[in-house]
């Protein structure tokens, strides 16, 4: 019997051995993928030379405006006047970006070379270039730069459109510096947006992107670019599995208006819309959640001139299906201007198309946006629960106007470990005055580092200091 025992454990450990050779062998291979499109992944170098002038404050350490009574202002407008004249030093920012015209046109964030005084290029071959910053568009993070070469290979442009979700993606660029490096996940959504990216649907992955991969291009398994590795979202400052890439079609559109007219054009409606959850939809009539609730509809601008009516819900945009509220403002975003688009709209239960002259955006708006809530709840970057002031809090408080109310404060979040309480009124964050609970969600969300804030506490101003981290 131990004989026979013995005879099959080996048996089975041969087992086990092809058991893993067959799902190793289901497993992709990148090598011919990263080989050949290495050569047209580039290296960049943003410089920013010295400047004269005071000496710099870090961000994480400016003050927030005081109020003009306050007996503070004379004391720190002494202390700034009484700094030394040191010039800002000089710094350097790493990035990437991929080839796509044979004649030297490269694409990157708009984050990778915005401000700086040069930029340089260096390619597979260890040959480097200055480039010429042709354009750049922060809202789309896409900036598109020149090199005066020739005869450069270039990366195919594929659909995001395509993109499945679950599907094998590559990114190749220079983590950190490591210049050529080749990391590997899959698509884990499409679509996503985020609370600085109003109009930008994001492919989520969980391919390792680290700083320095800004830049770079995400491929399929074809070899084709469908994405520029643009962000990824942390709590550490470093990878943590989600990974935002913008669209290719997008950064494609904003690279041919940059490359042509040096500035982008976006389409503009005019509304302030919101998600339509289960309850809103069970009292509209509807079937289930779908479509963006309009809110409010702007003065004078192309959804008034359509008839759009607060109330109205859009579930299509030029034939297009709207699931979410944020699946709108991209493709208003990327209308043409000055051309007509359809608007399909659910209004008292029933279906309806309207027709909407696309206006370009202006300087100081959002293609559609968000609409504030009374009560935005919890700001988890902050890690606490804010309103806005009730007539009573505000009575108590002497504060005429402004300022969010801190109702709950999360247990080990910034928040807490800077000291904040229940009952705290934020004033000021990062140096403006906080308008309402909504405001601070957005200052909160623009921001990194830490920031100071006035808050009031039982009537007297105290200032915290708040780590956000990167």
């Amino acid at each position: 019997m131990i004989k026979t025992k013995r005879s099959i454990l080996p048996a089975i450990f041969v087992g086990w051995l092809l058991t893993v050779q067959t799902w190793a062998g289901s497993l992709p291979d990148f090598t011919d993928l990263a080989r050949e499109n290495s050569p047209a992944v580039v290296n960049i170098s943003s410089h920013h030379e010295a400047k004269p002038g005071k000496l710099r404050i870090p961000h994480q350490f400016k003050l927030p405006d005081l109020p003009e009574d306050s007996p503070f202002n004379d004391l720190f407008k002494r202390f700034f006047d009484q700094l030394p004249n040191i010039p800002q030093p000089e710094s350097q920012s790493l990035g990437s970006g991929f080839i796509i015209s044979k004649d030297g046109y490269i694409l990157t964030n708009h984050h990778v070379v915005d401000g700086a005084d040069t930029v340089e290029v260096r390619l597979s071959d260890r040959r480097v270039f200055d480039a010429k910053v042709i354009g750049s568009d922060k809202a789309s993070d896409v900036a598109l730069i020149k090199i005066d070469a020739t005869d450069l290979p270039t990366v195919k442009i594929g659909k995001s459109s395509e993109l499945e979700v679950g599907e094998w993606v590559l990114a190749i660029g220079s983590p950190f510096g490591f210049d050529h490096s080749v990391t590997a996940g899959i698509v884990s959504a499409k679509g996503r947006s985020l609370p600085s990216e109003n109009y930008v649907p994001f492919i989520q992955t969980d391919v390792a992107i680290n700083p320095g991969n800004s830049g770079g291009p995400l491929f399929n398994m074809d070899g084709e670019v469908v994405g520029i590795n643009s962000q990824i979202y942390s709590r550490t400052g470093g990878f943590m599995g989600l990974s935002f890439a913008i669209p290719i079609e997008l950064a494609m559109n904003v690279a041919d208006q940059l490359r042509k007219t040096g500035h982008v054009a976006r389409g503009y409606l005019g509304v302030l819309i919101q998600d339509v959850d289960r309850n809103l939809a069970e009292s509209f009539g509807l079937q289930r959640p779908e479509g963006a609730l309009v809110t409010q509809v702007m003065p004078n601008t192309p959804a008034e001139a359509a008839g759009l009516q607060p109330g109205d819900i859009i579930v299509r945009f030029n034939g297009k299906h709207i699931d979410r509220s944020s699946e709108l403002p991209p493709l208003v975003g990327a209308s043409p201007v000055d051309q007509d688009a359809e608007l399909e709209v659910i209004r008292d239960g029933k279906h309806m198309t309207l027709e909407v002259r696309i206006a370009q955006l202006p300087e100081d708006a959002m293609v559609s946006q968000p609409a504030p809530q009374k009560n935005p709840g919890l700001v988890d970057k902050l890690g606490a629960v804010v309103t806005d002031l009730t007539p009573e809090a505000r009575k108590k408080s002497k504060l005429a106007s402004g300022g969010a109310l801190v109702v709950r404060v999360e247990p080990q979040g910034p928040a807490q470990e800077a000291g904040m309480r229940q009952g705290d009124i934020i004033k000021t964050f990062d140096r403006q005055r906080v308008k309402n609970a909504a405001h601070l969600r957005s200052l909160v969300e623009n921001a990194s580092g830490t920031v100071a804030a006035l808050i009031l506490r039982e009537g007297q101003p105290l200032f915290v200091a708040i780590r956000l981290g990167g």
